[in-house]
């Protein structure tokens, strides 16, 4: 029987997602609590794997086990033995068609920017920062120069083993809300620190340190020692995948609410 389930975690609990010998990731964690449950051990598979620090509103992800249990005992259960700082939403059975990474036609992220001269207080590890004020229509401009199917080589981590840079961005949206900017993310996938790499040069942007066009300078070259420093994983969330109706599986996209942490 395979099962997707849906969960949201603060990264600044985890070493990331991944897997690690000291048993720091999220797949750690959930690995375990899915044992307590199912009384053996079970292998998740998730649509994104995030990094250290980045959080998750829906992290989706799938497990096959031959054990059977309620579908409630798969989010109650399981989050019994979770860490506070991460809790299943939902879980249901799925057919073995459905594969949590390969299934997804596409992903969804936001970075959420504090933009004042204090440092943050209640958004601190939930949000980027940046002193000076910015521009965001320059931003919104510069954003839509990334909008298609590109080579993003000027915006992946040299470590990145993704097997092509080429990544189609379908939207990418730049608002302000007060002093925290929110930069909305959806592309069919991502490289490592792709977000957070092209918020850093949004942010030069904004900054008047260079123009919009500059960043479809930045995409042709695909250089990356030509772009911008890579902005902290503090504001950055995966905020979801999609999938095609067939599969029957409730809400897989999550927007990040504007309450800061503690509110």
């Amino acid at each position: 029987m395979r099962i997707a389930l849906c969960l949201e975690y603060d990264g600044r609990a985890f070493c990331g997602f991944q897997s690690q010998a000291d048993g720091c990731g999220v797949q750690d964690a959930l690995e375990h609590a899915l044992r307590a449950v199912a009384g053996q051990p079970v292998a998740v598979t998730a649509a994104g794997r995030t990094d250290a620090g980045v959080h998750a509103t829906a992290q989706v992800t799938h497990f096959d086990t031959d054990v059977a249990r309620p579908d409630s005992a798969w989010v109650r259960g399981v989050n019994a033995h979770l860490p506070r700082t991460s809790a299943v939403l939902w879980a249901q059975p799925v057919t073995a068609e459905f594969h949590a990474r390969f299934a997804a036609h596409a992903r969804h992220y936001t970075y959420l920017l504090l933009n004042r001269p204090q440092r943050p207080g209640l958004w601190a590890g939930r949000a980027g920062w940046y002193h000076r004020p910015l521009e965001v229509p320059a931003m919104g401009e510069a954003a839509q120069r990334l909008i298609g199917t590109h080579d993003f080589s000027a915006f992946r981590a040299a470590e990145c083993q993704a097997k092509t840079p080429v990544k189609t961005l379908r939207a990418l949206a730049v608002a302000r809300d007060g002093d925290l900017i929110r930069f909305d993310f959806t592309a069919n996938a991502f490289l490592q620190h792709m977000v957070r790499n092209i918020v850093g040069a949004l942010v030069t942007v904004g900054s008047g340190r260079q123009p919009a066009a500059w960043m479809g300078e930045l995409l042709a070259a695909r250089d990356r020692t030509r772009g911008a420093a890579t902005f902290a994983p503090d504001g950055l969330y995966f905020t979801g995948a999609e999938y095609d109706p067939v599969h029957g599986l409730p809400a897989t996209h999550r927007t990040v609410g504007l309450l800061p942490a503690g509110a």
